[in-house]
């Protein structure tokens, strides 16, 4: 409100909607007017310098837009080489990334439309109000955003995870800002909202590096169970992928063996030759990662880690037992503990071996069979 308008209204001269409607009109003829009095050339000339000025605006904005999507593509490689090299979270990366990939186009569009003369205050406030109503619209994308962030947080899963959750179940390929991207087992690509992966239950079966492989193995009745058992303890033992008794024990061999394996590699590699500290660029300390202090995460695993250390071991040797006299068969519930990684090797190549070499020890897999019997009737005499 102007000092006159206002002063209008204390005096009771203030100017009625239709009154001001009245001026809008006159002055609105008063610059048609003003263009009528003027000459074709002045008209001409001021539409031509509008047009230049408009033009060399248009092209400065061209060249500022794609200066700048140049510096963004130009810090995004960056920060997603800083990430890699720094051994980040691949999911934290690339939330981070499609984040601050949103954010600095958001900026270079504020500053080429400041540019080509538009009010920038007045966007930024159309921006806001339509944020608002598109946030009343679209509140379930907002929600899909706070399940990403909450994901990252928490971390149930990361990338490279073997996840099932809402229905599907693959390879966690991707986390985004709004969605997490699934990889099935036959090569499909399925989109999961993270609104729905952070408030519904998910099975991670990547999470532990130890896993529990179960096999229902049928023998036929009359067969020696005591004999059977002992041919599949056999078995299972004599495979160095099997726990033999403590999951921990293994977990620790397994690391030895890894850690002899690295050693060899790196004796037989090229030894690289380092520069010292003092000699190192900005961008080799950017890129490379240096030691640092453990963050909140590492503090409070390696805690974890250390009072699990105390708890006592559990048994997890090979067994077989004896669950169901079935209508036809001896059904023997077998169970054994591995590695993650070769789970499915080992369920897979133990079927092989219960079915080749559990009839060399007379050991028989039995068929559904239904014995009929047929009684004879006397013959009545006619």
């Amino acid at each position: 409100m102007t000092e006159a308008q206002f002063e209008g209204i204390i005096t009771g001269n203030a100017a009625t909607p239709k009154m001001a409607a009245d001026t809008i009109s006159s002055g609105l003829k008063e610059k048609v007017s003003e263009l009528g009095s003027m000459a074709i050339d002045d008209v001409l000339n001021m539409v031509v310098t509008g047009l230049v000025h408009f033009t060399i605006r248009l092209a400065i904005a061209i060249v500022i837009f794609y200066i700048g999507r140049f510096i963004i593509n130009k810090l995004h490689k960056l920060v997603a080489t800083i990430f890699i090299k720094r051994d980040i979270d691949r999911s934290l990366t690339t939330f981070v990334l499609s984040l601050i990939r949103i954010v600095l186009y958001f900026i270079l569009l504020v500053i080429v439309i400041n540019i080509l003369g538009l009010e920038t205050s007045s966007f930024l406030a159309i921006f806001a109000s339509a944020g608002v109503a598109i946030g009343l619209a679209l509140s379930g994308t907002l929600q899909n955003f706070a399940g990403g962030v909450l994901i990252l947080l928490l971390k149930p899963y990361k990338i490279g995870d073997y996840i099932e959750a809402q229905g599907y179940s693959g390879t966690v390929k991707e986390i985004q800002i709004f969605s997490t991207i699934l990889t099935t087992p036959d090569n499909k690509q399925i989109l999961i909202p993270n609104g729905g992966l952070s408030t519904g239950s998910i099975n991670n079966y990547s999470k532990e590096d130890y896993r529990r492989v179960d096999w229902t193995i049928s023998i036929a009745y009359g067969d020696d169970v005591t004999k059977a058992r002992e041919v599949i303890l056999d078995i299972l033992f004599s495979d160095p992928r099997i726990v033999q008794k403590y999951v921990e024990d293994d977990r620790e061999q397994r690391l030895i063996a890894t850690e002899k394996a690295n050693h060899i590699n790196d004796t037989d590699g090229n030894i690289q030759t380092i520069l010292p500290e003092k000699k190192k660029s900005l961008w080799y300390r950017l890129t490379h990662k240096t030691k640092k202090l453990p963050n909140i995460g590492e503090i409070v695993d390696t805690r974890h880690k250390s009072i699990l250390a105390q708890l006592p071991k559990t048994d997890c040797s090979p067994m077989v037992a004896l669950n169901m006299l079935n209508t036809s068969s001896i059904d023997l519930t077998v169970r054994a503990w591995t590695a993650s990684s070769t789970y499915w090797g080992v369920f897979f190549d133990m079927n092989e071996r219960f079915y080749k070499e559990l009839p060399l020890h007379g050991i028989n897999f039995p068929f559904p069979q239904l014995d009929v019997r047929v009684q004879s009737q006397p013959e009545i005499d006619k």
